[in-house]
């Protein structure tokens, strides 16, 4: 019996659905993707070989600028600290701060570069005339009255029976005065542990601890 040939047809995917797929997924991944804000203070610092990288939770913000001005902040996650901690301010200080303003203390992205005689009137400023607002930085170098002090105190009573990460950014030319007395601050608060961001850079090769990090490698 002879063989039966079948016609041969060539196979058409419709890739229709596929492509509806793609577009959607596309769609969605733009409209929930949230960008990294630009920062609001920006310094240049130094580099440094790190083989760790820090946390960024429950974190007290010390920066300093390349003119030697300080900055105090804390991350946008620890919403109930920020209350406390300008709630406690207030009240070591007396300056009659409203709730407007002590909330925009607390909103996201804030931070404080202000002498605290000039505190309530920033704190009223709307988000445009804090962009064009320059401050002039929290005064440390007095050492009858280093306002970090108060900063770092209020920080530590809100972060009471937690983990409470204190890091300073400072940039690559700030000056040594302002690094001394953010030091002293912390020391009269008996905080005595902290940790410096930098720019990491590659270990270098035939280092001790390149070769560390070699060891730890899993062999293939």
């Amino acid at each position: 019996m002879p063989k039966v040939k079948l016609p041969r047809k060539s196979t058409n995917i419709d890739m229709t659905a596929m492509c509806d797929v793609a577009f959607l997924l596309l769609a969605f991944f733009i409209l929930t993707t949230k960008f990294k804000p630009a920062e609001a203070l920006s310094v240049t610092t130094p580099k440094s070989v790190s083989s760790e990288a820090v946390k960024a939770e429950d974190v007290v913000l010390v920066t300093m600028d390349d003119k030697g001005k300080l900055y105090f902040s804390v991350s946008d996650e620890n919403t109930e600290e920020k209350k406390e901690i300008i709630d406690v301010v207030d009240q070591l200080r007396n300056l009659g701060l409203t709730e407007a303003e002590k909330a925009a203390f607390v909103k996201p992205g804030s931070y404080v570069g202000v002498p605290f005689n000039k505190l309530k009137g920033y704190l009223g400023l709307t988000p445009e005339q804090i962009k064009a607002y320059e401050q002039e930085g929290i005064p440390v170098q007095d050492t009858l009255d280093n306002q970090m002090v108060t900063w770092i105190r209020a920080a530590k009573t809100a972060f009471q029976g937690q983990k409470m990460n204190v890091m300073v950014k400072g940039d690559n030319n700030a000056k040594f005065p302002s690094f001394k007395g953010v030091i002293d601050a912390l020391k009269k608060n008996d905080e005595l542990k902290f940790q410096m961001i930098t720019d990491p850079e590659g270990v270098p090769p035939g280092t001790e601890l390149y070769r560390l990090q070699g060891a730890r490698k899993p062999a293939e």
